[in-house]
């Protein structure tokens, strides 16, 4: 799998952007194949170097390498109006060999995953921070025997009912969240979405001996 590479209406595209300000449900493409060849062999170097993958954004590589005449690839790019504006939403991208993604979905998971790292960070500086500990203390242990001393049973056993509730929480929403993935993975290979059970029609003799009574 080569990031940043997916397809749009069944076309190979480069994502630039995959995301616009204030319009978070479009992103910006390339289309490789109507590139000049020269183009298109510079640009997939950039894409498919460790620089290139390891890249949250294609944009960005783009910007600081060069086409074979010396010009900036981003730049001219966009001053010969070959990035396109497209609905995220339309692009397919492949996380995995043998798996595909909507762009918009894609990005949806990648805010979720950074919300949450920035939450684990907000939450270990507030634990970090919590309790009257004196600054000036270097003793990790000391600190420790301090933050637990303040604690009464009654804290703790808050504490812990609020972690549980927080991590149930959590694993409904990403139960829910792989079961529509799921569904969605299953429609887009062309399977027929489960039929909806409705009542049995009733026989010719049941019909009868409702009748006759």
């Amino acid at each position: 799998m080569i990031k940043h590479i997916g397809k749009h209406n069944d076309r190979k595209v480069a994502v630039v952007f995959k995301q616009i300000p204030d319009e978070e449900h479009m992103a910006l493409v390339v289309y490789p194949g109507l590139l000049p060849a020269e183009w298109e062999t510079a640009i997939m170097r950039v894409i498919e170097s460790p620089e290139g993958q390891e890249a949250n954004e294609l944009g960005d590589v783009l910007h600081r390498n060069l086409l074979p005449n010396g010009n900036p690839i981003l730049e001219s790019l966009h001053k010969e109006g070959m990035i396109k504006k497209v609905q995220a939403s339309q692009v397919i991208m492949t996380p995995a060999a043998s798996s595909t993604i909507r762009l918009d979905e894609l990005n949806k998971i990648l805010t979720e995953m950074e919300q949450g790292e920035n939450a684990v960070r907000k939450l270990a500086e507030m634990d970090q921070n919590s309790g009257m500990v004196d600054p000036r203390a270097t003793d990790v242990q000391d600190i420790a025997k301090d933050a637990v001393t303040s604690l009464d049973d009654s804290a703790i056993a808050h504490d812990l009912e609020a972690q549980a509730a927080r991590m149930k929480a959590d694993a409904n929403g990403l139960i829910a969240e792989s079961e529509r993935l799921l569904k969605e993975a299953a429609e887009l290979r062309g399977k027929p979405a489960p039929k909806k059970r409705g009542r049995k029609p009733k026989t010719e003799s049941q019909s009868t001996k409702t009748t006759v009574s």
